[in-house]
């Protein structure tokens, strides 16, 4: 059955098309510093938004009635993937994502749970077989459940722990069996509401122990995908553990997991912490972490996690400028962790979702990878901290400079002298490589 017969594959036809079913940025084939667009944006599509989400949200019920929804249980599952796989092959993407229950229904037990995620993954390997589309990175559910209203990992009761860490038990399987480059832990419920009931430190250490498990038996089966945290704030715990990713490095840091774990960074995420999504990026690059990304934007006019697609040129420069100058994303990809709004209900807005979100970072791509071909902002950076490369500056960078030097050398100063930052003039040249790149 075709689930989107009245579209065709989507193609690239350049910045005048009128075609709403073309690239107009994206073209996989344009090859850029030896490598072409396709490799180095690695998109990928995020099952539990396309194809599982409805439009609900908490105000109301959902609005989008897809092609598969008439359907229920493993039924309902199985027409998924065939549509998933006609939706990757028409819009010609390299990698998917899911969570374990995006995929197949969960039983009334763990056993069943498993049974009928068995049946899913087989139909999956089976359609991967004759497709281009690999999986970028899956993981387990543990927040949507009852179980995991206290937590998962940190939850204070142990037989929770324990369910949790089947579930990434057979999660980690899944991906060994499906090719995972990548497998996520996102702590959805990771966190505390109060400390009036809450033993932190238990909840953290049992948190690193849990993860500590995870990689052991990773190891033991000989999957080596890349494991990746997820940080995200607030939502839906007052005090997440995995705030942002200077928040993760530390816990990683505490208790000997840096080696091996990289962030996946999510721009909606990023701003919930009060951060700009390049800031995030450039934290995980300088500390040698940034394993992948999810591409959305959130709406600085709501509060909340709104995953849209991600349209702000500005962001996805920024965010082009630091995973170019990270060398790439190696294993990891863009995943369009994004849903089409609750009033784009169609299916057909699936297509233009994704179609904006690619031409976006394929705007974004070329616009910081001639900043970085000019060297504008790096030129300009290390002019601006050359006092570092002499004298002075350049004992304290070196650690010759002790406080009785630095005092001996203040005491002598008769004037200090700043140069300015600049700001606007940076900014004023950010706007002219990009206005010069789409309007080619």
């Amino acid at each position: 059955m075709a689930y989107f017969e009245n579209i065709n594959a989507i193609k690239y036809e350049g910045a005048s098309s009128k075609n709403p079913f073309a690239f107009k940025y994206y073209n996989p084939e344009e090859v850029i510093n030896g490598k072409t667009m396709e490799e180095i944006l690695r998109f990928g599509v995020a099952y539990w938004h396309t194809f599982d989400a409805d439009g609900s949200d908490p105000f109301g019920v959902g609005t989008a009635i897809r092609p598969w929804d008439h359907l229920t249980g493993l039924d309902r599952a199985k027409a998924r993937v065939e549509a998933a796989f006609e939706f990757f092959e028409k819009l010609n993407v390299p990698f998917f994502c899911f969570h374990d229950v995006d995929i197949a229904p969960e039983g009334s037990t763990l056993r069943e749970s498993n049974q009928n995620q068995d049946i899913i993954v087989a139909m999956i390997k089976e359609y991967m077989a004759t497709s281009k589309t690999k999986l970028l990175w899956n993981t387990a559910n543990m927040f949507t459940n009852p179980r995991y209203v206290h937590g998962a990992a940190t939850s204070n009761n142990a037989d929770v722990f324990a369910y949790s860490a089947a579930k990434v038990k057979k999660a980690l399987e899944v991906g060994k069996e499906l090719g995972a480059e990548n497998y996520v832990f996102w702590g959805g419920r990771e966190g505390y509401e109060t400390l009036l009931n809450t033993n932190m430190k238990l909840e953290q250490d049992n948190l690193a122990r849990f993860f500590h498990m995870a990689v052991d038996y990773a190891k033991e089966i000989g999957f080596d995908a890349q494991f990746l945290i997820e940080p995200k704030p607030k939502e839906p715990t007052k005090h997440q553990y995995d705030f942002d990713v200077a928040t993760g490095l530390s816990f990683l840091q505490k208790y000997d997991l840096a080696d091996k774990f990289k962030f996946n960074i999510e721009a909606n995420h990023a701003t919930l912490a009060g951060h700009t999504f390049e800031h995030e990026l450039h934290v995980a690059r300088i500390n040698n972490m940034l394993g992948s990304v999810d591409a959305n934007q959130g709406d600085p006019l709501l509060g909340w996690d709104t995953d849209e697609f991600p349209t702000d040129l500005y962001s996805t420069t920024l965010a082009m400028y630091e995973i170019l100058k990270n060398g790439g994303l190696g294993r990891g990809g863009l995943n369009f962790d994004s849903k089409v709004r609750r009033g784009s209900f169609d299916v057909e807005d699936l297509f233009h979702a994704h179609i904006v979100g690619m031409d976006g970072f394929a705007v974004g791509l070329k616009v910081a990878n001639k900043l970085l071909e000019d060297r504008v902002f790096e030129d300009f950076i290390d002019d601006r901290y050359s006092s570092y490369n002499e004298g002075i500056g350049l004992e304290i960078v070196e650690g010759k400079a002790d406080l009785r030097k630095l005092e001996a050398y203040a005491l002598e100063l008769t004037e200090i002298k700043n140069q300015s930052g600049r700001t606007e003039r940076l900014k004023a040249i950010l706007n002219q490589y990009l206005l010069e790149t789409i309007t080619k």
